[in-house]
């Protein structure tokens, strides 16, 4: 009893939602006891969670649509009385130590997506401006949106619908970036239309189930990213067998100190602020004792490795205008495009909000509260501003985002003695700005020494990024205890609470989902990936309501832990 009403006085701390427009004043509380394997009685809190993901919440709240307006007002009205502190609070080491982790863990991202996006383009689109877009969106972002914590940037996915959309220009002969722009405007129309209309509060909709497929999926991306660039270099006889070895050695000791050193922390060695100190700047550690180590043994043994394809000059990838021409497509082109941009404004909308959601989790505790539809309104403006500039169209990127978060984190021992959780978050718009603007400044003054960088390098903070994604991903770590010896399975509520046969199969369907997706991507219709993206909510409405599982069950596995 006593416990119990620590449990009530807790929950009722809890009065702002990381769900839009939903509040829950009076939390609905039950006690369910059951036997454990030691025979003891225990009571398990039921609880309706302010997250905006547990499978009960999702069916109650606000309507999904508000006047116009409404929802970003709220907003800023939510998030004004912060700003203030958004910059004061991110002046202290973990900030510095954050800022120069992330600018590392976004530039990577932009000059691989940039190498892959000109593939993708036929050279349209490179690296130059995608490092453009990644600094000038990401300062805005950061200044500007509801949740600065998340990180804007290119993602797989949208690379892929990209592709596609070249693709359809080359069939039906039109230029790429007229049409692009083109497909850009249209989005961006509907995107700002969805945050006038409150739209995003549809994400209450949502449920772990979805958050743990998509992130799993984009984690996925960014570890096969790095291991194929690693690979491709045993398959390249122009490469060298010592360049192949090298690589993956400077790679993985980038991974390994990183590794080593984020988990410094829980070690018993000096005092807590040293630990946390060295554990804050672990992966900026990592960086600079791999490209010593690299330094060293090329010397030693005349070993020339790939460096980072810095562009030297700040110039479009092909001579052209800054400025896309957007009438040099006829104009049933200019209609036409707002098809393609249906599928780029879902692509965007669930990418945006599936990863502001993640960041915005109740087991994150943030204090600031969010704002969806001013994220929305802000991710609006910034695809209309890239795509009549020809640049890539970015977006909350999942895996940046949960590491910057990660990043601002105080971490402490998890209740159920298996892990550790987040016990608060330095949250700041610093930060978020720092890290870009610290790129645009790279790009514009500081390439050449970015260029001596190896490669492998930041292919083994690419394996780093995903490696930490997955963690804490509860989809992923089921998947292992798939394989788990049954004697030794920890105790867990979806091992102890509900039949592990259960767990494994609501685990085998998302597998099959996250297949699913991962396969359309790459294929020919490759346009279509954001319609299954959309579909996972009403797959997961059709576990319910086909009686698959459950809901305790579903309680159990699809809900938010406090």
């Amino acid at each position: 009893p006593t416990s119990f009403r620590h449990v009530r006085h807790d929950l009722a701390m809890y009065q702002t939602c990381a769900t839009p427009n939903v509040q829950i004043r009076r939390p609905e509380v039950g006690i369910r006891c059951t036997s454990i394997l030691s025979k003891r009685k225990s009571c398990r809190k039921r609880t309706t969670v302010c997250q905006g993901g547990s499978a009960q919440q999702g069916r109650k709240g606000s309507k999904v649509f508000q006047p116009l307006g409404v929802g970003i007002v709220e907003d800023v009205k939510r998030k004004a009385p912060w700003f203030t502190s958004d910059f004061k609070d991110g002046i202290n080491l973990r900030g510095v130590a954050s800022t120069f982790f992330l600018f590392f863990g976004c530039l990577a991202p932009a000059v691989a997506f940039g190498g892959m996006m000109s593939l993708a383009t036929g050279g349209l689109i490179g690296a130059v401006e995608m490092i453009l877009a990644t600094a000038g969106c990401g300062c805005v972002y950061a200044l500007t949106s509801g949740q600065p914590i998340t990180i804007v940037g290119s993602t797989g996915p949208v690379l892929a619908l990209t592709s596609a959309l070249y693709k359809m220009c080359l069939t039906y002969s039109l230029p790429f970036l007229p049409m692009y722009a083109w497909v850009g405007l249209w989005s961006s129309g509907m995107l700002m239309l969805c945050a006038l209309t409150s739209t995003s509060n549809a994400v209450k909709l949502l449920t772990k189930f979805t958050d743990e497929v998509f992130s799993a999926l984009i984690a996925a991306i960014f570890i096969a990213e790095a291991l194929k660039d690693s690979l491709s270099l045993y398959l390249h006889a122009e490469s060298g067998a010592e360049v192949a070895l090298l690589s993956t050695l400077v790679s993985l000791t980038t991974l390994f100190v990183a590794t080593t050193l984020a988990n410094f922390r829980r070690s018993p060695f000096f005092n807590k602020k040293v630990r946390n100190t060295v554990a804050d700047f672990a992966p900026t550690i990592g960086i600079v004792i791999a490209t010593l180590v690299s330094m060293v043994v090329s010397n030693r043994f005349a070993i020339n490795l790939p460096m980072l394809a810095v562009p030297m000059e700040f110039a479009p990838s092909v001579p052209r205008a800054w400025v896309v021409n957007l009438f040099s497509v006829p104009l049933w082109a200019r209609w036409a495009a707002a098809v393609p941009g249906v599928m780029v404004t879902v692509l965007l909308f669930f990418d945006q909000n599936i990863t502001t959601r993640l960041v915005n989790s109740s087991e994150n505790r943030l204090k600031k509260g969010h704002g969806y539809h001013l994220d929305m309104a802000v991710l609006s403006v910034l695809t209309a501003y890239c795509s009549v500039f020809g640049l890539p169209w970015l977006v909350a990127a999942t895996v940046r985002s949960v590491n910057h978060l990660k990043s601002l984190s105080v971490m402490g021992p998890s209740p159920t003695g298996v892990g550790e959780r987040i016990e608060s978050v330095m949250e700041n718009r610093l930060t978020g700005f720092s890290i870009h603007f610290l790129i645009g400044i790279s790009l514009m003054f500081a390439r050449s020494l970015l260029s001596m960088i190896p490669l492998a390098v930041l292919m083994g903070l690419f394996l780093y990024l995903g490696v930490s994604a997955i963690k804490g991903n509860s989809f992923l770590e089921r998947v292992g205890l798939m394989m788990h010896d049954p004697e030794l399975v920890p105790q867990l509520p979806h091992t102890t609470d509900i039949k592990i046969s259960s767990t494994h199969k609501f685990t085998l369907i998302q597998i099959v989902a996250l297949l699913a997706m991962y396969q359309v991507k790459n294929s020919k219709v490759g346009i279509l990936f954001p319609v299954l993206i959309a579909l996972l909510g009403p797959v997961r409405t059709g576990l319910e309501k086909m009686h698959v599982f459950t809901k305790e069950e579903l309680h159990v596995l699809d809900g938010e832990a406090l």
